[in-house]
């Protein structure tokens, strides 16, 4: 049997058999609602008034008391922000939400990820020190920055830490920290990506500024924060956090804004040079055209580049780094694709294409390997061995940099966490959450560590995590192959993690077929019993002569609209498909 990639389970999502007051969507979203854990429409208002308090947010009170006191002092503040999308929309939304609600003397600082590393280090703090800040907020970072807050505080810094990663044994001796991920914490979610706590930070600024009449006194206009949710919704969607109920909330806001115009320079000009439509933006777009070009940045060079792109209210000033952006993803690119290659022929040597020889958990290592590249790598060869991947690269020093990346049932950052309890002279430093993390060691710690990765990944996983599946909302009728019911999925979104885009499945004849690109699989479709003739479109296909002469497929699919010189069409984009005997 021919089939796309690597063989896969078909699999219905399971629906829950539970009561739900739905009647009133379309039968197909009903199911599609209740399989993702929704039972009333309540849960799928997406207007701000929905938004929990910032109060229950452990540290929210001294956090906005010394931000208070900051402004009213006109206290110099520097951001440091982390080098990917979550780090750089944190920064920008920190700098913007700061100056419109008073503060004047406001710097930022983002670490070079080949110089520095992450997160506030004693060399940022050195760094930072230049700009003679009084006040150091840290957003997307910090919740792990020990020895830079004692750095800072030594020198007589005050340290506010916004942070959304999973806390270790020892908090840093900040002055106030803001994680929703605190043990202690009884905020409503704990997937906020850093980009939604910063911002959460600023609603409460606000609130206590308004009491203590700030603005009135300071002869300011209340600022509406709202205008900082094109960047959370990019952050949010980029880092790849839950969309619970608060991040849809926050995402479909932001892409609200975004459609109706009302976004800023530099998110305009990205859309622009990313090729997608402002108008009609959607959280997939955001995935997987806006925010490769801004993390770009901070793979390729430095994501102060990234940040200015977003902070710049000059239009055309927006669109040139846009383009540098582009053209830094195109750099990027064309790396992973050798890297890829680089890294298959590994496995090849390792047998580990033959699953009777695959590790459990695979770590990769090329001395000539690009560090701001390797996450990406990890993920490619995750998504196609299925199971947890850690690619490294050299990071000087006689030290490698490590990006992880796992899947449903293996909680990496515990794993690094269980190898450091067990081997504590193995690991430098590592951070993370349940299915990415990042990590350093030395060289010659390598085989040990990739042994003891192997070991603790196999205890987490069972035969059945290690089956591919692809799960998907039933099949559609001929009636439901529609531009309309593709446009009711598409403004029923937003979809993304944990909240996955409809994908269905179902049987068809294949009445065309040809190669688009080198790649690309074009088709012209029909089910079993219609007459409707429907496009398709499969991406990156192993292979794609295989499928000419094939005549029926079982595919799993989402619907898409596809506009040509204006005119609409539904097309199926096919995620996986086998050939049917």
């Amino acid at each position: 049997m021919y089939y796309q990639g690597v063989k896969k389970l078909i699999v219905p999502r399971p629906v829950p058999k539970k009561k739900a007051h739905l009647e009133a969507f379309h039968p197909v979203l009903q199911r599609i609602f209740i399989s993702r854990g929704i039972s009333s429409p309540e849960q799928l208002n997406r207007s701000l008034s929905q938004l929990p308090s910032p109060d229950s947010l452990t540290g929210i009170k001294p956090m906005v008391e010394h931000l208070a006191l900051a402004l009213a002092l006109q206290q110099r503040i520097s951001i440091v922000a982390d080098f990917d999308a979550d780090g750089a929309t944190s920064c920008a939304v920190a700098i913007k939400g700061l100056h419109l609600l008073g503060a004047k003397q406001l710097n930022f600082i983002v670490p070079n990820r080949f110089e520095y590393g992450y997160g506030l280090t004693p060399e940022i703090v050195e760094l930072a020190r230049q700009q003679q800040p009084d006040v150091l907020i840290t957003v997307d970072n910090g919740i792990s920055s020990i020895e830079g807050v004692n750095a800072a505080k030594a020198l007589g810094m005050k340290v506010l830490i916004t942070d959304h990663h999973l806390p270790g044994e020892q908090l840093p001796a900040a002055d106030a920290i803001v994680n929703p991920n605190l043990p202690e914490d009884n905020f409503p979610s704990r997937a906020l990506a850093g980009v939604g706590v910063i911002f959460y930070v600023l609603i409460a600024l606000r609130n206590r500024l308004r009491e203590l009449d700030w603005f009135a006194q300071q002869h300011l206009s209340e600022p509406n924060l709202g205008q900082l949710l094109d960047y959370v919704a990019l952050g949010t969607v980029a880092d790849v956090v839950p969309l619970d109920a608060v991040n849809r909330i926050l995402v479909h806001q932001g892409l609200s804004r975004i459609r109706s115009g009302h976004c800023h320079a530099g998110i305009r000009a990205l859309i622009e040079s990313s090729g997608r439509k402002q108008h009609a933006i959607y959280a997939s777009d955001l995935g997987f055209s806006v925010a490769p070009r801004l993390n770009a940045a901070g793979r390729m060079d430095d994501m102060s580049l990234g940040i200015q792109c977003l902070l710049t209210d000059d239009a055309e000033l927006a669109k040139t780094i846009a383009l540098q952006l582009d053209e830094m993803n195109n750099d990027r690119r064309d790396i992973e694709g050798r890297m890829k290659i680089e890294a298959m022929a590994l496995l090849d040597e390792m047998k580990a294409l033959d699953e009777k020889h695959l590790p459990a958990g695979v770590c990769l290592f090329d001395d000539n390997w690009h560090q701001g590249v390797i996450g990406i790598l990890a993920s490619r060869i995750k998504d196609r061995l299925h199971r947890p991947v850690i690619a490294f690269a050299p990071s000087g020093n006689g030290e490698i940099k490590g990006s992880a990346r796992s899947i449903p049932g293996v909680h990496i950052r515990d794993v690094l966490s269980e190898i450091a309890a067990a081997h504590p002279q193995l690991l430098s430093k590592f951070g993370g959450h349940a299915m990415a993390a990042g990590l350093s060691l030395k060289i010659h710690d390598y085989p040990p560590f990739a042994l003891a990765f192997d070991e603790s990944v196999h205890k987490h996983l069972t035969t059945l995590d290690l089956e591919q599946k692809v799960y998907t909302d039933g099949e559609l009728t001929a009636s439901d192959l529609s531009l309309e019911f593709a446009g009711l999925l598409q403004n029923s979104g937003p979809w993304g993690q944990e909240f996955p885009e409809p994908v269905f499945n179902g049987i068809f004849e294949v009445i065309q077929a040809r190669i688009v690109g080198q790649r690309h699989l074009k088709l012209v479709l029909r089910q079993t019993k219609s007459q409707q003739l429907i496009d398709a479109i499969a991406f990156f296909i192993e292979r794609p002569e295989h499928w000419l002469g094939v005549r029926s497929i079982n595919a799993a699919y989402k619907l898409d609209i596809n506009e040509y010189r204006g005119i609409q069409s539904l097309q199926l984009v096919i995620q996986y498909l086998e050939k049917r005997l």
